[in-house]
């Protein structure tokens, strides 16, 4: 007997004025599976999420949730069918306790209040059904992010769900926490819920899921069985370009840069997150920063730029000391941080007005930009770094990820930089526009932009960096050359015990 489908969705069309985001795609989930949607940024993935999820209705097609058609008018009604999700961007409040989180909107009630024993008790069944041991009554914010990315599961389980969408897990997660991770998704696929799990990681895509079907530019290109489908015929899929199109510049040789180094810094201390940080960083020299979570990567991209003060030690370009980020942008030093969406894009701004937003703060409200002249910037921009669509007037938060990232580029390199900071540029983007990015690094380099460029991901790490800082527990243990390095060997620096923990 064959199974049927959990959710299907049939012909699924949803326009947004001329631009068709879903055009007639179908799809379908089974109980007990791990499925994952797969494509670039703006093939249509967020949309069809928000569809089945009730937070857009379909302009054509039909959505089915165990045989029978629904329509979902707010994600409340998803929910009620049985329909869970926890997306990238963590949406419960940290000020609150785990179980005020998981049972927000739900709380027991007794004699006209709320019953906060039954509702810890509640929490630590939902809890322990995951296999956590947390207390229910500790604050949200006291606990790691990986911790608080499965209480967001176990609130979406808490309502019997039968299906569960996960957006970008693991983006945040090192690797024992995506272990931990896998293994309560594991369980509830045991249980036979049928789990859609959007990633950009490919090796996790491969270990954890079933099945995999594939969107391009708002369209269904197919369904397959993980098993059957060579990784590199699924990203050429994905891309509808052949793999050599996604092949990185090489990078450019540095000779003198690194013995007359243009950033310097010495001694760099803030709070217990980098302690007594040296690192110097030639001109035109991308320095990769490699380190687990936690080692202090974002730590010391805030210090270099001014945007966190040092406790102690020094920050200085060839022009002068860096001290707050007034002054660090004076001197050409910005800073592009790894959430893109709480501190870099204004998501209800336009992309010309994100684009324009540093620059004319730099020039001051007195010496406004004239419009005429900020449409020619952006419109530059646009080009230059071929952000789609190329929209001037369109709200930046409703781009894809990977654009969102250009524009976030666009906003920097407008204020002609000399050093460029960033921190997990390409965290949650398809590998076509990582390639785009890392392009466009070394483009930059080559013409004496000097990069430092944080990633969780080692190999991205090597392929874009001249040299890698090697971050453990705060401190800046060594600087190698990316030159002969391989991901293995770099992990082995990164995971390496200090003496200290070794003895």
């Amino acid at each position: 007997m064959v199974e049927s489908p959990v959710v299907e969705v049939s012909g699924a069309t949803v326009r947004f004025q001329a631009e068709t985001a879903l055009d007639g795609v179908d799809f379908r989930m089974f109980p007990g599976e791990v499925h994952s949607l797969m494509g670039e940024n703006g093939a249509g993935k967020s949309t069809l999420i928000k569809a089945i999820t009730g937070a857009l209705r379909l302009d054509a097609g039909a959505i089915r949730i165990d045989g029978d058609e629904v329509r979902f008018t707010t994600p409340h009604d998803a929910l009620a069918a049985g329909i869970g999700t926890v997306y990238q961007e963590i949406d419960l409040l940290p000020n609150l306790s785990v179980a005020e989180n998981i049972w927000l909107g739900r709380e027991p009630r007794r004699r006209g209040g709320i019953d906060w024993r039954e509702m810890r008790r509640r929490a630590a069944a939902a809890l322990a059904d995951l296999g956590l041991d947390i207390d229910p009554a500790s604050t949200l914010s006291s606990h790691s992010l990986a911790v608080q990315q499965l209480v967001a599961i176990a609130r979406a389980i808490s309502i019997d769900v039968k299906v569960l969408i996960l957006d970008e897990p693991t983006s945040s997660l090192d690797l024992d926490e995506v272990a931990e991770l896998f293994r309560v998704i594991r369980d509830l696929k045991q249980r036979g819920v049928a789990i859609l799990f959007v990633s950009h990681f490919l090796d996790q895509v491969y270990e954890i899921c079933d099945r995999v079907t594939v969107l391009r530019g708002g369209r269904l290109v197919g369904e397959y069985l993980t098993r059957e489908l060579l990784r590199i015929d699924l990203v050429q899929k994905m891309l509808g370009r052949s793999m050599e199109s996604l092949t990185s510049r090489p990078r450019a040789g540095l000779t003198e840069a690194v013995q007359a180094p243009f950033l310097h810094a010495e001694g760099v201390t803030v709070g217990t997150g980098i302690v007594d940080a040296d690192l110097d960083l030639g001109e035109g020299e991308v320095l990769g920063v490699a380190g687990l979570l936690g080692s202090g990567r974002t730590e010391l991209a805030r210090a270099l730029t001014g945007v966190d003060r040092p406790d102690a030690g020094i920050v200085r370009i060839a022009s002068g000391e860096v001290g707050g980020v007034r002054r660090a942008i004076s001197l050409g030093v910005v800073y592009s941080s790894e959430n893109r969406r709480t501190e870099g894009i204004i998501s209800e701004l336009s992309v010309q007005e994100n684009i324009t937003l540093a620059l004319q703060a730099q020039r001051g409200i007195a010496r406004r930009i004239r419009t005429e002249r900020q449409r020619e910037l952006a419109a530059s921009w646009v080009e230059a770094l071929d952000i789609r669509p190329p929209d001037l007037d369109r709200p930046a938060g409703t781009l894809s990820g990977g654009n969102q990232q250009k524009v976030l580029l666009a906003r920097l390199l407008a204020l002609s930089p000399r050093v460029l900071v960033l921190d997990e540029p390409t965290r949650g983007i398809d590998v076509g526009a990582k390639v785009e990015i890392q392009n466009l690094v070394s483009e930059l380099a080559d013409n004496g932009l000097s990069v430092v460029f944080i990633s969780a991901e080692l190999e991205e790490v090597l392929r874009v960096g001249h040299r890698v800082a090697i971050l453990r527990g705060g401190k800046v243990v060594d600087v190698v050359s990316a030159e002969g390095l391989s991901v293995d060997s770099l992990m082995a620096l990164v995971a390496q015990p200090d003496e200290d923990e070794a003895e």
